[in-house]
Formats: structure tokens, C-alpha cells, sequence
């Protein structure tokens, strides 16, 4: 996967790193959960860091984290006031309870869904008790893979990621759903606290 977003990473910057074809309701739903969280807040998956320059820009002590080195030299240069990290999602490199905030931006997509409760569980060992997580993801009837453009990811439905989350230690606390529109698949996100 790295390396099929290093092969693309030009064209994913010049179509997705300004953050312009973000959802303003999407967008709204992050800086609910994140912009204000009391202490350190991750960007998962933050690619050519827009997301993390967006919360940066509200007051969040926000940490970029991404295992493309492209998308990491460009959030670099552009956002030269945030901390940038190369990792993977299962070493996030956090003492337990450390995090008050993470942001799973589309981040999971990619992940076999055999993966994704380890995933889910190393993020709540980071999260402080009542710590946030917002998750984006494309939304779907059933579990499925689909071809992506860069590679394969899947799709979700919103009640089976919640049922992932909650077995993980969170409660779902908002979640946001829309219908494809145009060439934009269906989206979900949920925000979810902490228990």
C-alpha cells in the first residue's frame, strides 16, 4: 500500500492536499470532536496533512502520522508548524492513556477487515478514558472490498463499524451518513468516545 500511494502521491497532493473537496458538514464533525480535546490529538493516515493543518488552525495539539514519505515531505513543507511522524497504524508509538484525540481519516479504508479490531484496540490503548476518535470511511451494505484507485479498500456499513468500535472499548457519540454524489462514493463517519 505504501508504495502504490508513493507511485500516486504528486497527483493525490495536487487533487487532495489543499482539504478543498472536504465535506463542510465532515469537517464540522471533526472540530466538534477534536479542535477542543485536552492534550495531544493524531491524525491517522494524515496523508498531505490538510486534516492536521485544519485542526492545527482551531487549537488542537495535533500530530501528523502517515507511512507514505512523500505525503510526509509535502505536509511538511506546507504545514511547517505540526509534527509529522512516519509510522504504521499498528505502532502508533504512544504510551497507554497519552492521547486525548485521534483522527481516522479514511485511514482504515485499506485495512483487511481481519485487521482492523487490532487496529481499533492499539487506538483506544492510546486514547485516554473519555478520549476522542472520529472515523471516516466509505459507507456500503456489507463488508466488501472494491477497486480503489490506488488500491483495494473496502466498505463498511456504518452499524458494523460501530459494533467494531464498541467491542474496542468506544460509544458511538455522533455519526454522519450521505448517499453517493457524483463520482463520491457513500460516506459514513462516527465519532466516538473513549470508554
Amino acid at each position: 500500500m505504501t508504495e502504490a500511494y508513493s507511485r500516486l502521491a504528486g497527483r493525490y497532493v495536487e487533487l487532495f492536499g489543499s482539504g478543498a473537496h472536504e465535506h463542510p458538514d465532515d469537517l464540522a464533525l471533526i472540530e466538534r470532536h477534536l479542535a477542543r480535546v485536552p492534550g495531544p490529538v493524531l491524525d491517522l493516515g494524515c496523508g498531505p496533512g490538510h486534516l492536521s493543518g485544519a485542526l492545527h488552525s482551531l487549537g488542537a495539539d495535533v500530530t501528523g502520522v502517515d507511512r507514505v514519505p512523500e505525503f510526509l515531505a509535502h505536509a511538511r513543507s506546507v504545514h511547517p508548524g505540526i509534527r509529522f511522524e512516519q509510522r504504521s497504524l499498528a505502532d502508533l508509538g504512544r504510551p497507554d492513556g497519552s492521547v486525548a484525540g485521534v483522527l481516522a481519516w479514511y485511514s482504515l479504508v485499506h485495512l483487511d477487515p481481519a485487521r482492523v479490531d487490532g487496529v481499533l484496540a492499539g487506538i483506544r490503548r492510546v486514547l485516554a478514558p473519555g478520549g476522542a476518535l472520529v472515523v471516516g470511511f466509505f459507507d456500503g451494505a456489507a463488508v466488501e472490498p472494491f477497486a480503489h484507485r490506488v488500491v483495494t479498500a473496502y466498505r463498511w456499513p456504518a452499524g458494523e463499524l460501530a459494533r467494531r468500535l464498541a467491542r474496542a472499548g468506544f460509544a458511538e457519540v455522533e455519526r454522519v451518513q450521505r448517499e453517493q454524489d457524483g463520482e463520491r462514493r457513500p460516506h459514513a463517519a462516527i465519532a466516538a468516545r473513549a470508554v
